[in-house]
């Protein structure tokens, strides 16, 4: 029987997982989000801290095994839109492109910002596309298959062989692009340092240098987990008499298939023998598609937002920083008058990023959680030495 892998130190560590953004990383913990990006002007690393309230508190139905898992999915749909949207606009390296003209009639009907609707239309057309490319053409072929191979079985089997083939040349060709690339080598700079959190060991980029760019929790192992897993299960499951039911069975049994690939994803990465091992190795290797060796400057950056998710302090001054931040943003008693900022640091500026560096150039909304954390002495932005 296989051991729960504990590393050292773990006993008062929460899980941490995150993923790669426009030149830089996100990092989740349980109770914070951050985001870590270096900026296009001065090469420099921004920090973005926000607090999270998970929808899957413990002890609701919604913690409850399977469900969590589809939890868990939409959250990280959720999460990943708007991270990338705000790494977007922390990267600054062009113009903020302007809302058409449709984006702004329906924010000003729907009552809500222009950005959160430019970020739900975006949600819409990545699911509209992942459906039809995922889940439409391989009931259509499936569909064909059964029409000329008198076995419902291998019909199946072959149409989940389709998907699997879609997912993977859907991987390859956009590995192919220069920024994905990029993308992909900041994906193992998040690897590593996760990895050394786990480990307990000093967040450095000579400890995270040592550790693999791949980590059996990663989302690209899940996503095979789910395509793999689809194909036993519609196979057994699904309704197939045409095409249009064969894809209604695919999406109202997805939910359950994600839950329970989620579930075995989270066995895999807490248990370690050579069952394991060989279980896992598959979701291991695609992750060389999808996780490219950093240089240091991507692990400067993916420390950054680990220490901020994990809540460590960057240096003493740092800290006392963040704790007056976060004391400001704690709800005043009615009878209490706010908190005034101290005038070194006037609340319309918000704090410098980097040694010497101007002020936080990012939207007020995100300026209002939290400031960043000065980060000096980093290193100029090398380019990626990824093959």
């Amino acid at each position: 029987m296989s051991k729960p892998v504990q590393p050292q130190g773990k006993e008062s560590r929460p899980y941490i997982g995150g993923q790669a953004v426009l030149e830089g990383v996100m990092m989740r913990s349980p109770d914070r989000l951050a985001i870590a990006v270096r900026r296009a002007k001065d090469k420099k690393i921004q920090v973005s801290v926000k607090p999270l309230d998970p929808p899957a508190k413990k002890g609701s139905f919604l913690s409850w095994p399977i469900v969590r898992g589809v939890v868990a999915f939409i959250a990280a749909l959720k999460n990943g839109m708007d991270t990338i949207n705000e790494s977007a606009r922390m990267l600054g390296d062009e113009e903020e492109e302007q809302p058409s003209a449709f984006e702004r009639w329906l924010a000003d009907k729907l009552g809500k910002k222009v950005e959160d609707v430019v970020v739900a239309i975006a949600m819409l057309v990545a699911i509209v596309l992942a459906v039809g490319l995922f889940f439409v053409l391989p009931s259509l072929a499936g569909s064909w298959f059964k029409s000329v191979i008198d076995n419902r079985v291998l019909a199946n089997l072959l149409e989940g062989v389709v998907r699997l083939a879609i997912f993977l040349a859907y991987i390859l060709s956009i590995a192919k692009m220069k920024e994905i690339r990029r993308v992909f080598c900041y994906h193992g700079a998040e690897h590593k340092t996760v990895h050394c959190y786990e480990h307990a060991e000093e967040l450095t980029v000579e400890n995270c240098r040592k550790y693999s760019i791949m980590h059996p929790r990663c989302g690209t192992a899940f996503l095979l987990i789910v395509m793999i897993f689809s194909i036993l299960f519609f196979t057994v499951f699904g309704w197939d008499a045409t095409w249009y039911t064969r894809l209604l069975s695919r999406l109202l049994l997805l939910p359950l298939v994600m839950g329970l690939s989620f579930e075995i994803l989270q066995a895999l990465g807490r248990h370690e023998n050579a069952f394991v091992r060989v279980l896992r190795w598959p979701g291991m290797q695609l992750q060389r598609l999808t996780a490219k060796e950093p240089d240091d400057s991507m692990l400067e950056v993916a420390i950054q937002a680990m220490k901020a998710a994990a809540g460590m302090p960057y240096e003493a001054e740092d800290w006392q920083e963040e704790q007056a931040a976060l004391q400001q943003e704690a709800p005043q008693p009615e009878n209490e008058a706010p908190a005034q900022a101290p005038e070194e640091q006037p609340q319309d500026e918000g704090p410098a990023v980097g040694a010497g560096g101007p002020p936080w150039p990012c939207c007020a909304r995100a300026r209002r959680r939290w400031p960043p954390r000065p980060t000096p002495g980093m290193t100029p932005w090398p380019c990626c030495g990824a093959p």
